[in-house]
């Protein structure tokens, strides 16, 4: 039997970008703790995109970089930080300025929002925001009365988020076929239901595979093929972030982003230098170096092979 061909959804980052994020968009830039899409990031800023909001359930250093790039007047977050190595200088300098508008919520809270937007619901209910000073700071947190009694029989009252429904959301992956297929592991993070929720998806893989590679492991495909709409190959998309199997975290880097950013020229000069000035990421990969990619090597640790069984 013939197979049915796919689609070919591979494009270079330059075009995705160009055509997926627009002046004003809702950007949701996915991955946590590994597979952060940091070169999507970059590409945004020289392409020198306006009036995003961008939603992170972690803001970091690429966060910050968006918001030195000018790229960003809107947050959407929980956590920030530049991952226990120091602060995120720009980002904190424009909060505290009143230049940006940051809407705060828990991890959790992110969470709900992601799959309220997935499901096209209208709010999720959550506990964990009881005693918390969280929704006093963000009035699109809300209570609601249950229309089920409480377990005393009683009223309830629960809080709830809004959907959060990004124009586009681009998330970074370990590999997907030309078709959109995509494969992480490790640390999944919340990357299926950003994509999801969103109206458009662009992925960023490490490398595309052919589609036998995918179909020989298909419980590792975390975002089927119909929620994507762009499939971007971008080697060592994430640094300096981690990807599970293939680099590792750049401690070196994160250690040094805390003095880069709490000095608004050096961060202007580090922009014009390292973004402006490469014309892609295999660029910016290059200007690394050798030497840096090969102290951030990682040894093999290869899961074993399953049967997952076929009719004789």
């Amino acid at each position: 039997m013939s197979q049915v061909s796919k689609p070919d959804k591979t494009t270079s980052m330059r075009d995705a970008i160009a055509e997926f994020v627009t002046d004003g968009a809702t950007v949701s830039l996915e991955g946590f703790t590994h597979l952060i899409p940091t070169a999507a990031g970059h590409e945004i800023i020289r392409q020198g995109r306006r009036d995003l909001t961008i939603a992170r359930m972690t803001a970091d250093v690429v966060t910050d970089q968006l918001i030195a790039g000018d790229c960003v007047s809107r947050l959407i977050s929980s956590f920030i930080g530049n991952s226990t190595a120091g602060s995120l200088g720009e980002l904190r300098r424009r909060v505290e300025a009143g230049a940006l508008a940051f809407e705060e919520y828990s991890h959790y809270g992110m969470i709900c929002r992601y799959l309220a937007g997935a499901q096209r619901l209208p709010f999720y209910p959550l506990r964990s925001y009881a005693g918390s000073d969280v929704p006093a700071v963000n009035p699109s947190i809300r209570k609601v009365t249950s229309p089920y009694p409480a377990p005393d029989g009683g009223e309830e009252q629960i809080y709830v988020v809004p959907p959060l429904t990004p124009d586009v959301t681009i998330v970074q992956a370990q590999r997907a076929d030309r078709a959109g297929n995509t494969q992480i592991w490790g640390l999944t993070g919340i990357q299926a239901e950003a994509v999801y929720a969103a109206r458009k998806a662009v992925v960023v893989v490490e490398e595309v595979v052919p589609d036998e590679v995918i179909r020989s492991d298909p419980n590792r495909t975390i975002i089927p093929a119909h929620a994507v709409d762009a499939v971007v190959e971008c080697p060592r998309g994430a640094h300096p972030a981690f990807v599970q199997g293939y680099y590792d975290r750049d401690g070196e880097f994160y250690r040094e982003w805390s003095k880069i950013s709490g000095d608004p020229q050096r961060l202007q000069d580090w922009l014009d230098e390292w973004v402006r000035g490469t014309a892609d990421h295999a660029e910016y990969v290059a200007k690394l170096g050798e030497q840096r990619w090969a102290s951030l090597a990682v040894g093999e640790a290869w899961s074993e092979p399953v049967n997952y069984g076929r009719r004789l």
